[in-house]
């Protein structure tokens, strides 16, 4: 376990960060981007295949079905790009020192909600009061 302390307008602050941190958000960003390039194909096929039976989705009982997973992909997409962002923002905050500290209240994020979410921006007590 690495120990940093830093000290702000606020005075000293503990920060903790586990070793293999780098890895375990670089591993996250490869899953999410595997998932941003199945989905993206995904979404092609669905796309391709609307416009190759010439399906009309008011009309089509097909059409219906196509057009509910057309936009299921894409919201599964745009979550996935989601998580892309998101790790990657995580590792830059790593990079800056900033990593684990939550960006609303300035408290240390604990370790159980960093393992579980490891870009997570807030502690446990912001993401439960919606502010963050």
């Amino acid at each position: 376990m690495i120990v940093n302390s830093s000290g702000g307008s606020s005075g000293p602050r503990r920060e903790v960060v586990r070793v293999g941190t780098r890895e375990v958000l670089e591993e996250e960003r490869e899953r999410a981007r595997q998932r941003v390039a199945a989905l993206e194909r995904e979404f092609a096929g669905l796309a391709e295949a609307a416009s190759a039976a010439g399906t009309d989705d008011e009309h089509d009982p097909e059409g219906a079905t196509l057009a509910f997973e057309r936009q299921h992909a894409a919201a599964l997409l745009a979550a996935a790009r989601e998580q892309v962002a998101a790790a990657d923002a995580a590792l830059r905050r790593l990079a800056a020192g900033r990593y684990g500290v939550c960006e609303r209240c300035g408290q240390p994020i604990g370790a159980g909600r960093l393992t579980a979410r490891p870009a997570a921006l807030t502690c446990i007590r912001c993401a439960a009061s919606g502010s963050g």
